[in-house]
């Protein structure tokens, strides 16, 4: 195939991996709503586990400066251990270059902090020199000033980075709704972190099609009474 950015993002075709997704790092985004911006990188890592995608998670001076991964993002991949650097862009670890080989898979959807540092060298650096095709979340990923997150989406745009968004990546792995083994967890996905979308479902299942609430307390209304 002479451009494979044409194939669309599959289970089989891709890995993912985030990066400096911490606290220190979180706190000088200004790009977009930090809470929205974890929101959604939890979400999409939830996708990845979904299915079943290779994922990688590493880590800058997590204990001299910018403290440890979301414990939000940690529960998603228990027991999984982050690679650590000192280096602002990953490729520079021999670790990451390591663990994104033994995954087997060229396209890698990139989800970091900061947009203008971290994710770009990154980009840039896999590409060139790993022949990686990458694709940028773009609502996944923050920069520390609105104008530094779109140029630095730019620059890697024009040298060939695809962007994406979170949800796009996960309905892009998910397809078909046909494909029933991950239905209800892709779903329960959206109901959860995909804000008006996931209250549309909630409201079409329960007031449409009389499902059960999805909640452990059902709302009971007490009915009103008109005062005397």
């Amino acid at each position: 195939m002479s451009n494979p950015k044409l194939e669309v993002l599959t289970p089989q075709n891709s890995q993912l991996i985030i990066i400096d997704h911490q606290p220190q790092m979180a706190f000088g985004v200004q790009s977009m709503d930090r809470q929205l911006m974890k929101n959604n990188v939890v979400g999409l890592a939830k996708a990845a586990k979904i299915f079943e995608i290779p994922t990688i998670i590493t880590t800058v001076e997590s204990e001299s400066f910018s403290g440890y991964t979301y414990p939000e993002l940690l529960d998603v991949f228990p027991n999984q251990k982050t690679l650590e650097r000192t280096s602002m862009n990953s490729w520079d670890d021999q670790k990451v270059r390591d663990a994104l080989k033994a995954n087997g898979r060229r396209k890698v959807v990139v989800a970091g902090l900061w947009t203008e540092v971290c994710n770009t060298t990154f980009a840039l650096s896999a590409m060139l020199e790993g022949d990686y095709e990458i694709y940028m979340v773009a609502d996944a990923s923050g920069g520390t000033t609105k104008e530094a997150h779109d140029y630095a989406m730019q620059r890697m745009i024009q040298a060939g980075v695809v962007p994406v968004t979170w949800q796009q990546v996960a309905l892009e792995w998910q397809r078909d709704w046909a494909r029933r083994d991950t239905y209800d967890a892709v779903i329960g996905l959206a109901q959860e972190h995909s804000g008006a979308y996931g209250m549309g479902i909630d409201y079409a299942y329960t007031m449409v099609h009389k499902a059960a609430q999805r909640t452990a307390t059902p709302h009971e209304s007490i009915a009103p009474v008109a005062a005397n």
